[in-house]
């Protein structure tokens, strides 16, 4: 088995386009399923009483998520191998993964997004980059990773549009709120200045990085964890705040505010409709608040 995992992780890199932390967890996921087998057991040996037989070994040890998402692997595995023509059958066929509880997401109030963005003051180093990372995750609900592999020239500023490239390699234009955009014109001065700074040390410069860190490198997504988490302190909201949050506040603003489903879906680059779905129980909370506020027989008299 594990001579045929390259070139399934192969064809997840170069033909789905998948990322390098997905495609290093699947590798991970198929030497653990490997490692349960019969040393050097032919491929086409593989039943379903294996499979069942290594799941039972995760039960314990693993939550719901981390089973399914194993289980995940193993039947994309098994659909290239028989693509491949290289087995007949698929172990996995009769083989159901945990239910997994759908968490409600996290996400912050209209006036807590807007303390969090007036967060950054003068006394920080990086006022301007951190007020323009802020504003831009809210203004287009984009993940962290997105936003820190984004380079400057994917952001157009005439027509307020920025070019995504998010999960499978998928490429998407996400509209740009004027503070937004506003907000990364008054850090582009201090991302030369560091850019600059960083060549007269004589070290390799990534030209196109939107955001910088303090050494003139690109950001990375545990320091926008980092920043979101600490402004977020400073202003007193009271849960966990994380980049994710604020693309789970962008979705529930954008629905309680009339946008439909669809739309949602596309900005927020979801593949499938029933993700985008999580949000609308929120939005028909905020109905239900408003109805039993305004209409004098929501009470019971």
């Amino acid at each position: 088995m594990n001579t045929l995992i390259p070139d399934f992780l192969r064809w997840l890199t170069h033909e789905k386009g998948y990322s390098l932390h997905t495609v290093s967890g699947y590798q991970h996921d198929l030497l653990e399923f490997s490692a349960s087998l019969a040393e050097n057991q032919p491929i086409q040996t593989i039943d379903a009483a294996a499979v069942r037989t290594f799941v039972v070994g995760l039960h314990g040890k693993n939550n719901a998520a981390t089973v399914a998402r194993k289980l995940s692997a193993l039947r994309s595995f098994f659909h290239f191998l028989q693509r491949q023509k290289i087995v007949s059958t698929d172990p996995l066929a009769g083989i159901s993964g945990p239910k997994i509880a759908q968490l409600i997401p996290v996400f912050l109030t209209v006036d807590e997004v807007f303390r969090l963005l007036e967060a950054p003051a003068e006394q920080d180093s990086f006022m301007a980059r951190d007020r323009a990372i802020l504003e831009l995750l809210y203004s287009t609900g984009i993940r962290v990773a997105e936003l820190v592999s984004r380079n400057l020239d994917d952001l157009d500023f005439d027509a307020e549009m920025l070019k995504v490239r998010g999960k499978g390699n998928k490429e998407r234009l996400v509209p740009v709120g004027r503070p937004a955009g506003e907000s990364v014109r008054a850090w582009l001065p201090s991302r030369q200045q560091l850019l600059q700074e960083r060549a007269a040390r004589g070290r390799e410069l990534d030209q196109g990085a939107l955001f910088l860190n303090g050494q003139g490198g690109r950001l990375t997504t545990r320091s926008v964890e980092r920043l979101v988490q600490r402004y977020s302190e400073r202003v007193g909201i009271p849960q966990t705040v994380t980049p994710h949050a604020l693309r789970h506040s962008f979705a529930t603003h954008m629905l309680e505010m009339g946008a439909d489903l669809r739309s949602v879906q596309e900005l927020l680059g979801h593949a499938s409709l029933s993700t985008t779905q999580r949000y609308t129980h929120l939005t028909l909370d905020h109905l239900t608040e408003v109805y039993d506020k305004a209409h004098p027989f929501s009470k019971k008299r």
